[in-house]
């Protein structure tokens, strides 16, 4: 007699077709529970399929870590490329606050990329935090710089970098409020109204200053 098991098998695929699957089950599971979760038996657990099948398309679980990180990051990228574009010199409150608003759209938009950037302070992503927050400090410092002379702010050029550090915290703190805010599922904060609500509290803080 031929045994018979109760499982579905997966269907059949190609190591290519295979790994954007076994990415999004690693980010599923790094947001959830951290990146150490990310195994080889709990990313063919959560695809129902075998180990071998993970392992024909990546060979190691670093292999897996290392192509997840470098997806997220291009996409991070993209994300904060297009929320800190070139905007007018002399900017308004509204500036910020459409700036932060976007910042938060794109944070809810993906949850999973951002909780792996901030919500898992795990050596394995330390440098993908490094590099982005590298990228974020020069834009901001690119933009901000012509923003405090149209401002007639005094010593501007000293207290630049403290001010793009303000800024971008600001942004970090948003970022993690908006993540809880997700998790907890009060909805006690939205994208529009707490980029409106930290937006127009930075530029007043750098307007101040």
């Amino acid at each position: 007699m031929v045994s018979r098991t109760s499982r579905t098998r997966a269907p059949h695929l190609g190591p290519g077709r295979r790994r954007p699957q076994i990415l999004d089950a690693a980010l599923e599971i790094a947001s959830r529970d951290g990146i150490s979760s990310v195994t080889m038996a709990a990313v063919a657990s959560a695809l129902d399929v075998t180990r071998p099948v993970v392992y024909a398309a990546y060979p190691s679980r670093s292999e897996i870590l290392g192509a997840l990180i470098a997806r997220e990051e291009t996409y991070l990228g993209e994300a904060l490329s297009s929320i800190l574009r070139d905007r007018r010199v002399n900017a308004t409150e509204s500036v910020f606050v459409e700036g932060f608003q976007s910042l938060l759209e794109a944070v809810d938009a993906r949850p999973e990329s951002w909780q792996l950037l901030y919500g898992n302070p795990d050596a394995e992503v330390t440098d993908l935090f490094g590099r982005g927050r590298a990228f974020v400090l020069t834009r901001c410092c690119d933009l901000l710089r012509p923003t405090l002379a149209a401002w007639g702010t005094q010593d501007a050029d000293r207290k630049l970098p403290a001010l793009v550090e303000f800024w971008v915290s600001s942004g970090e703190g948003a970022v993690r409020t908006l993540l809880a805010s997700r998790e907890a599922d009060d909805g006690a904060w939205t994208p529009y109204n707490l980029g409106a609500f930290v937006g127009a509290a930075v530029y007043r803080g750098l307007r101040g200053a």
